[in-house]
């Protein structure tokens, strides 16, 4: 099994879930903007859409998608309780979860990674539109305890952790947002994720120990 990702991006919750499940892997780092993965193969033939992740079960058989990606490997070690049981309410409200992850506080942050510096006006609208988004994400973690699902924690943490990460590389604080700041900062020393963070080359090993 093979995930490509690239540092820091929302494949990153693929790798924080694999490390979780503590099972075989192996990475390859992905340049998406030029389409070619670290040993040189042509990223379009692993992932038409030419974004990450993409998670290689075996030769020619692929997944993408974060959300789809993230339940089946739940799904692969059911005892470590990632995901809730299939068919019951409970996973449906994972994949309501994860969609909103996927389809709101997600493309709220896309603004930042276009390449090019926003003007203050245009960061004002991104940042607002940021806020009105991590607003529903607040309400549930004040409500739900430690984890967005309640106390036990699942493939929605690992993902609403990266996206929540960006924070820190375009300068937006979550303080205004207490519990939301502190789900943040219980996750960044998670082992699981740290571990993610070392490979990916953005937390150096020293600060991991």
């Amino acid at each position: 099994m093979k995930l490509y990702y690239k540092p820091g991006a929302c494949s990153m919750a693929s790798h924080i879930v694999l490390n979780e499940l503590d099972i075989p892997f192996s990475l390859e780092r992905t340049d998406t903007a030029q389409g070619v993965t670290e040993t040189g193969r042509n990223y379009a033939e692993i992932n038409s859409s030419g974004y990450v992740p993409a998670l290689e079960l075996e030769p020619g058989l692929v997944l993408t998608e974060n959300p789809a990606i993230l339940e089946y490997l739940a799904d692969l070690v059911p005892a470590k309780s990632l995901a809730p049981q299939e068919g019951t309410l409970d996973r449906t409200r994972l994949r309501e979860l994860l969609a909103f992850l996927s389809s709101e506080l997600h493309k709220a942050f896309s603004p930042f990674f276009t390449g090019r510096d926003l003007t203050a006006e245009e960061r004002h609208a991104a940042e607002a539109k940021i806020a009105k988004r991590i607003a529903p994400i607040e309400a549930r973690l004040s409500h739900s305890g430690s984890y967005l699902l309640g106390s036990q924690f699942s493939v929605a943490d690992a993902y609403a952790f990266v996206i929540l990460n960006w924070s820190q590389f375009i300068g937006f604080s979550l303080t205004p947002w207490p519990s939301t700041y502190a789900f943040w900062a219980r996750l960044r020393s998670h082992p699981s994720v740290v571990k993610a963070l070392v490979m990916e080359g953005l937390l150096p090993a020293r600060e991991s120990q």
